[in-house]
């Protein structure tokens, strides 16, 4: 075959999905690998949410600065989702890897924040995406806060939980509320999402939530109902 062997390309998607804080405009970056990478095409949508959507808008929570240290960092942290139609998962924190993600995280879900929330995007494969209380993955609690990058925690399996965010602003990190749940192993959002804990029961439930786009669903995502944080 020689020099006329036929050379087949493989194309993968990595679709990186950069939440926001509070206010933005969703950007989604896309990179599309070949045997020759091609360059990093990026898109922004402006999303218009449902009648009920419109309505957590208006009326969501907000705060005026991030939450004071209140975890033990010493202490195990399990997070308890409970979602429309009885079904639930697991997900183990990492107070000591992520201590300022974890205790907003914590702060949020016994605030009741999260509840009545949805995964406003799914894309199967990649991620599942909740924490924004509009629903159109463009809000926020009020604040933001510092990435924490541990390399021993990376994105590296199916169930990591991790922060999104919007890169950076003025030299500054854009964490907020908003967070995903991996499909499987994504190693290119390692040194750009703060991993912060992993799903430990119900995987299966994660990776097969129903897919949504916020720019174009006519539906919302499946419903969070509450999150429960048990400290042991």
């Amino acid at each position: 075959m020689g020099k006329n062997l036929i050379k087949v390309f493989a194309l993968v998607l990595f679709t990186a999905f950069l939440a926001v804080a509070c206010g933005s405009k969703v950007e989604v970056v896309q990179v599309f690998a070949t045997a020759e990478p091609s360059p990093v095409k990026e898109q922004s949508f402006d999303s218009e949410p449902s009648s009920s959507e419109g309505k957590k808008m208006s009326t969501q929570k907000t705060y005026d600065s991030a939450p004071e240290m209140s975890i033990d960092v010493s202490k195990k942290y399990t997070a308890k989702f409970k979602l429309e139609g009885g079904k639930g998962f697991v997900l183990e924190l990492y107070p000591e890897a992520a201590p300022i993600t974890v205790n907003s995280f914590v702060f949020l879900a016994r605030e009741g924040y999260y509840d009545d929330t949805t995964f406003h995007r799914v894309i199967g494969g990649f991620m599942s995406q909740g924490g924004d209380p509009t629903g159109t993955g463009m809000g926020g609690p009020g604040y933001t806060f510092e990435n924490e990058f541990d390399p021993e925690y990376k994105h590296d399996s199916a169930g990591i939980l991790s922060m999104a965010n919007a890169g950076t602003r003025n030299g500054q990190a854009t964490n907020g509320s908003q967070f995903f749940i991996t499909h499987g192993p994504t190693p290119h959002l390692d040194g750009m999402h703060t991993v912060f804990g992993k799903v430990t029961q119900g995987l299966e439930i994660v990776v097969n939530l129903r897919e949504r786009d916020p720019q174009s669903a006519t539906a919302n995502g499946v419903k969070i109902i509450t999150i429960e944080i048990i400290e042991e």
